[in-house]
């Protein structure tokens, strides 16, 4: 079953157990265009934001060591993995002297905070994770991460820790598998601590064992990390000289006047790191029904409901890494089905009204469980929000459908019922009349004397093809 970790909010890791008609080849064309046009677009993007290096290594005639800079400023997620992966392969590309990773984070997930150290470890340019703004924190997955390290630092005013199992909705976990998570996750702070002494190591074991979160100085103390330091410059003069063990050898960074460069972010690490804000999930499931809904209540095209399924595949995604109570999407199902069910038998906003709480239940119920670390909770303003524009949305379409139902019916035979007409022909019993822009054929309506052509007709009966007029005096 696979694992991710938590907020230091709840202390600690998370465990997850033949033909087309003329008609629909446009459609399938435009769409297909469209697609293309999109993909080509995003292919674009992306090579436009993937940042552009020129080399400037250590080993270039005497250019200044390099320093590359990654920020990771949120939880511990897949996007993030990536993000520090092609980090590290552009450092070796370029013989960096050293690649910083700037931390902020409140935690995240066990299997990717595993590869990142795994990444980490393997790496071979100098890898140093550095705590920082001021009142930036190395939470839960933080810690291992910030561990990992080949050299570790942390600003003024932050912390570090708060590392305890819990399960994969934020619960507590039961006594023998709490036992079980807990020797496994200190074994192996154990292994990245050793070489700190014995006191770093009790200190990470305690991160654990009673989630103990310790401020920059009382790290400092016990070795947990090796600097304080105040910015990037400050930090650059306290490695130079230091000596750093790498996978196979020991090596003294260069750093005083090194060139610093930050490596962004590219759109999609950036596109799947949103995806993983519960706000934005919430507001792509939203999206998604009512495209959904859209496309049923009004066949025949295909823009919402391609749009309907996208938004819910990108919320699906983030769903599948974020810690949901999956029971919530009962609710959401229910939600749709009363929406429809009002669109098609008006009930005057009863069933939508109904459907709106069980929206925003299945919000609360998916993202905001008991115990579900505060960054992957979605924010409640925003539920109501939503919950309200979507009724008011629902509340126009009902509007609508109810006005229409008393609007007098205009088309067919009881459309043309009433309607005015001109005579074409002279009409002794019968002839031709214009009306509704067609010609039709005509009779004397009972009692109905001649009706010369050129005079206006009022239509008193349909009955087949054919029309009983009289003429209007």
């Amino acid at each position: 079953m696979p694992y991710h970790l938590a907020t230091p909010a709840v202390d600690g890791f998370y465990r997850d157990d033949g033909k087309r008609s003329s008609s629909e080849g446009w459609y399938y064309n435009t769409c297909m265009k469209s697609m293309r046009l999109l993909l080509t677009l995003i292919g674009l993007s992306l090579l436009v934001i993937q940042p552009v290096h020129a080399s400037t290594g250590a080993a270039a005639g005497g250019e200044p060591p390099l320093v590359l800079v990654l920020t990771i400023d949120g939880a511990i997620a897949p996007a993030v993995h990536d993000y520090l992966s092609r980090g590290i392969d552009v450092a070796e590309q370029r013989d960096a002297e050293v690649l910083i990773v700037q931390l902020n984070t409140p935690g995240g997930y066990i299997k990717t905070m595993n590869d990142m150290v795994q990444e980490i470890r393997a790496s071979r340019v100098p890898v140093v994770v550095y705590v920082a703004p001021r009142g930036a924190m190395a939470g839960s997955a933080g810690t291992m991460v910030t561990l990992a390290g080949h050299a570790s630092a942390m600003a003024p005013e932050t912390i570090i820790g708060a590392a305890s199992p819990v399960g994969g909705q934020g619960e507590d976990l039961g006594e023998t598998l709490k036992a079980k998570e807990m020797e496994a996750l200190k074994a192996t702070v154990r292994t990245l601590a050793e070489r700190r002494g014995a006191d770093a190591i009790a200190l990470a074991e305690a991160t654990i064992e009673s989630a103990k979160a310790v401020s920059a100085t009382e790290a400092l103390q016990v070795g947990l990390v090796d600097f304080i330091a105040t910015d990037l410059d400050d930090l650059l003069g306290q490695l130079d000289g230091f000596t750093i063990q790498l996978a196979d050898e020991s090596r003294t960074l260069h750093t005083a006047g090194a060139a610093t460069e930050s490596l962004a972010m590219t759109l999609l690490e950036q596109l799947l790191e949103i995806l993983t804000s519960p706000n934005v999930v919430f507001v792509l499931q939203s999206i998604g029904v009512l495209a959904i809904i859209v496309e049923f209540v009004t066949p025949g095209g295909w823009v919402t409901g391609f749009i309907g399924v996208v938004c819910l595949a990108l919320a699906a995604y983030g769903m599948s890494v974020l810690s949901v109570n999956w029971f919530g999407l009962v609710f959401l199902v229910i939600a749709f089905v009363l929406f429809i069910v009002d669109i098609k038998a008006p009930t005057h906003g009863g069933l939508t009204v109904a459907g709106i709480g069980s929206l925003v239940v299945s919000a609360l119920v998916l993202f905001n469980s008991p115990g579900t670390p505060r960054f992957q909770q979605v924010s409640l303003p925003l539920v109501i929000l939503v919950s309200i524009l979507i009724g008011l949305l629902f509340v126009v379409i009902i509007s609508f459908a109810l006005r229409a139902q008393k609007r007098p019916v205009v088309s067919g035979a009881e459309g043309m019922r009433g309607a005015i007409g001109v005579a074409r022909t002279d009409i002794d019993v019968s002839g031709q009349v214009q009306a509704g822009g067609e010609l039709w054929t005509a009779e004397l309506a009972e009692g109905q004397e001649r009706i010369q052509k050129g005079e206006r007709v009022e239509i008193d009966e349909v009955e087949g093809l054919r029309l009983r007029v009289r003429k209007i005096k």
